[in-house]
Parts: structure tokens; sequence; C-alpha cells
């Protein structure tokens, strides 16, 4: 498993993170037990990049990483964010931050964190949404710099608001903050033309959530999916999407290659060929989906010819998530 640095910061992860939202519940059947067994298999794997939140299944995604690794403290690096205040998403340009992400908010949600994963500190807190006024905002740095002092956390960044590649920007050009998490993967790619040159230029690290598309990029979803009970994706890829997406899935698949025989790992390649990428962080549910994703770093890299047949495979579809409020 190849390492890389987080950016200005120093810090040092896997270039394939373990994406914890999945295990935290809301993605069908939760199994505690093989999650555990999978967090440990990552770690062994070479792993030791790990992404939660607070809002994933209340705390329960953190609590999970906090007993399967955290007699690995300091052999790991986790990064976790603080939910919204009105629990809603996204965040929006017109409201205050002092409604949706006040200091002492900020600071309340990292010291949950740290109890449920059992932890002294995290090495990344984020604001889980980010609109761009708040860059002329103090409450939000005024925390991240308290929890600095305190040893609490390492860095601070933003997870931008879902498929929204040009709202952290300017927060990146400020050189306020440390990462930034954005949805960038084969399809997504509008994040390549302002966000992840900014980052290269200000030192930001850049972790990378969505490499799938929800799994549109595994190959393995067609017209007629059943997703299990409790799947929220069961009202996202329905049936007449699945069809529209067929012919996008198709072209991408004809770069398949020796160098990348599946589209888990292609997908996961093409985002690492990117310089401004720290980490990349596909969820991962099952013992089979750890050693395939782990199995995508380092070599043999994509070739030109890949790279150029899967930048003309980009496609920005418009679904918006089921809990995205600008659809009411």
């Amino acid at each position: 498993m190849k390492q890389r640095t987080l950016g200005k910061t120093g810090i040092r992860v896997s270039e394939i993170g373990f994406g914890a939202w999945s295990i935290g519940g809301g993605w069908g059947p939760r199994d505690d037990q093989e999650a555990i067994e999978c967090l440990q298999k990552a770690f062994d794997k070479g792993i030791t990049h790990f992404d939660t939140a607070l809002g994933y299944g209340n705390g329960h995604s953190e609590e999970l990483i906090g007993k399967a690794l955290g007699s690995h403290r300091s052999e790991i690096t986790v990064s976790t964010k603080v939910p919204t205040k009105t629990g809603l998403w996204p965040a929006l340009s017109d409201e205050s931050i002092e409604d949706v992400f006040p200091t002492d908010y900020i600071i309340e949600c990292t010291e949950t964190s740290l109890r449920n994963l059992g932890m002294d500190y995290v090495d990344v807190q984020q604001l889980h949404a980010w609109t761009p006024p708040w860059v002329k905002e103090d409450a939000w740095l005024e925390a991240a710099n308290k929890l600095k002092e305190q040893g609490k956390i390492r860095a601070f960044g933003v997870s931008a608001n879902d498929w929204d590649p040009y709202g952290p920007v300017t927060l990146i050009e400020s050189g306020l903050i440390d990462t930034v998490q954005v949805i960038y993967n084969i399809f997504e790619q509008r994040p390549s033309e302002k966000l992840l040159p900014a980052a290269i230029a200000h030192g930001v690290g850049v972790i990378v959530r969505v490499p799938f598309e929800e799994g549109l990029l595994t190959g393995k979803f067609r017209a007629g999916h059943q997703f299990a009970d409790g799947d929220w994706r069961a009202s996202w890829m329905t049936s007449e999407r699945l069809e529209e997406a067929e012919p996008h899935i198709l072209q991408v698949e004809k770069a398949l290659s020796n160098r990348a025989p599946d589209m888990a790992t292609l997908a996961l390649k093409f985002i690492l060929d990117h310089p401004a990428v720290s980490t990349v962080i596909p969820g991962m549910r099952r013992i089979a989906h750890v050693e395939a994703n782990a199995a995508a770093s380092g070599e043999p890299r994509l070739s030109a010819e890949d790279l150029t047949r899967l930048y003309a495979s980009k496609w920005y579809h418009g679904w918006t998530y089921p809990w995205d409020r600008r659809n009411a």
C-alpha cells in the first residue's frame, strides 16, 4: 500500500482509505461483526486512513472504528466530520454559520466523536457541509484553532456539499484550511477544473469520496436491479436512471485491461492518477471489497491511452440525493 502526504499537514495517509459511512447503517442490512472484520482486514492490507463522521449511524461508525482499531491508534489516521446543527443538507449560501456550525457546537461534536472513537485526538476534523460566504466568518475558524491548541485535532478541513465541485475553491485559496473532501470520479470530473488545481497551489490535502458513483462505476448495477431493504440508493438509482447510465458504463468498460481488469480497480486508479489526490475512500462492507480495493494501490499505473479514454467518459447526470433539500 502506497502512502501519500495530506497536503501541507505533513500527515501520511494510505492512498486507498476506508470510507466508513456504509458500516454506520443506511445501506441495507447491517452486520457489525463483519464491519469490524473489514476494518481489521483493511489495516492488515496496509490501509491506514479511516474516514468517518458523527452523522454516520449517529456515531455508530465511529464506535466500530474505535472497537476494531483502537489498539493501533499510533499506526492509523482518522478523519471525522461535524454534522450540520440544523440536520439539513446541503448548506445554503443564505444561512448563517452561527445557525449551522457555531463555535461551541463544533467543539462539542468533536468531543462526542472522540468519546465514540475512544481516542484522545482525531487527525482531521471536517465540517460536513460548506457554502462560500462562510469563508468570511470566524466561528468555524475559532473552533478549529481552539481544537488544535487543545491537541484534539491535528488538521481541519471541510467536506464539499454533494455534487458541488466549486463551492470550496475560495476557501482553499484563502489558505485557512488543511484539507478538503470532494466527490471526484470517472463520471464526475468537474473538480479537475478548479478545485484540484487550487488544492495543489495552496498545499491543501484532498480526500476523494464516492469513487464508484454510489456503485455505478463497479459495473454491477443494471436496469431492474433490486436493492436490499433499507438501502437508500433504491430511491436514487431507479431503473430509469440505470437505463440512462447504461451506455456511459459500457463506454468506461472499454478501458478495462490487464492494468485494471475490473471496473472498481479502474475507477480507483483513475482517481489516484491526479497529483492533487491524497487519499480516496471507497466504502467497504465485505472482505472481498477490502481485498480488491487495497490491491488497486500502486503499480501498474493506467496508460496514457487508458486515461484519454476515461477523461472522455465524464458524465454529469445531475441526479441530486434524496436528502437534498434543493429538490423541494
